[in-house]
């Protein structure tokens, strides 16, 4: 096989894990390239939904290189962050192909074999950077078939337009629920349904101590002591929120168990006739394109050192979540993660293992 056809490190993924990588691949040297589904810039910012402000100031929502707009206060909206992730793209010429949706990755002869819908590529080493949007969690719930409204994940809401009027159940404790039940309670009838107790953090608190945290625990590890980094399941009080609270729309009920015909139901008895639900109840990692190889644990994520793929030499997972490195899968957050990846991948493609 020709080497000039094989890069040295293929990123899959073209949103802000896969530029975070790119971004120190560039300076590494390496022959590599970024695989990207999407038809343009800007990965799964895409598709979200219209009204989403992120829960860190500007100042800490900075992919390595450019500090996004806007300072210690602002915090920006769902557009501006699209707006950031495609200008941080164009301003560093990354070599991103797109849209290319590799299908399956597997190994031969210590290559990486990547089949994607324009062809196949073959390279060295694998960065898989495909985050989870893709890959949204709804619950199994029984009668779901009987109920006659509608049901959606917050992957597909985009606006409260088409829920004004009616009574909907927003499911999910975190902030993405906090989020879209302070917006639709503006124009429809809410309930609020949760599997654990809603934590809203103190309102001076917000999302710029994932940073000091982070930073924390790369130094304790540095220094070989246990640091139990902060919960990052709490709700930051952007200021939607905060006017929701304002209106004293927060109050939660417990998960209910079942749907009817006309609405759900809780096994004690009680009964609620809604129009809709939206589940805000997470994401799965989006790694189907590795299953040929093999290596998934029972829940579905790969054994990792840091970002580094234990049980299969040559692949990397960066900006999954906690498992990948604490807040990887937020802007501020996976620089860190990105950097270490990218030198290890330079030191694996010297021979040092």
């Amino acid at each position: 096989m020709s080497q000039e056809n094989v890069y040295d490190v293929i990123v899959v993924g073209g949103g802000q894990s896969a530029l975070a990588a790119a971004y120190y691949l560039k300076r590494t040297g390496l022959r590599y390239v970024l695989l990207d589904k999407e038809d343009e810039a800007g990965g799964s910012w895409q598709h979200t939904w219209d009204s989403l402000t992120l829960f860190s100031p500007a100042q800490w929502s900075s992919l390595p290189g450019v500090i996004m707009t806007g300072g210690s206060d602002k915090y920006p909206t769902r557009n501006e962050t699209l707006q950031y992730l495609r200008d941080y793209e164009n301003r560093y010429q990354f070599p991103v192909v797109r849209p290319v949706e590799v299908l399956e990755v597997t190994k031969e002869n210590e290559l990486f074999i990547l089949a994607t819908n324009r062809g196949t590529y073959i390279s060295k080493a694998v960065i898989s950077a495909t985050g989870s949007y893709s890959h949204p969690i709804i619950p199994e719930i029984p009668n779901e078939s009987l109920f006659k409204g509608t049901v959606i994940h917050s992957a597909h809401y985009r606006d409260p337009a088409a829920f004004a009027g009616k009574r909907v159940v927003v499911a999910g404790e975190g902030n993405s629920g906090a989020q879209i039940l302070a917006e639709v309670s503006k124009v429809a009838d809410v309930l609020w349904t949760t599997r654990n107790t809603p934590s809203f953090l103190p309102e001076h608190v917000d999302g710029r101590y994932l940073f000091d945290a982070a930073t924390a625990l790369y130094k304790a590890r540095q220094e070989g002591r246990n640091y139990q980094p902060p919960s990052l399941g709490h709700i930051v009080q952007v200021p939607l929120v905060r006017e929701a609270i304002a209106r004293d729309i927060y109050h939660a009920l417990p998960s209910f168990d079942y749907f009817y015909e006309n609405g759900i139901g809780w096994h004690e008895g009680r009964q609620e006739q809604v129009d809709a639900v939206i589940f805000c109840t997470g994401f799965l990692p989006a790694l189907q394109h590795l299953a040929s190889l093999g290596i998934f644990q029972p829940d579905g994520k790969v054994p990792t050192h840091e970002t580094k793929a234990t049980n299969i030499t040559g692949l990397w997972l960066v900006g999954y979540g906690s498992w990948t490195g604490f807040a990887s899968a937020t802007l501020i957050g996976v620089g860190r993660t990105a950097k270490r990846t990218a030198d290890e991948v330079a030191l694996f493609l010297k021979g040092v293992r």
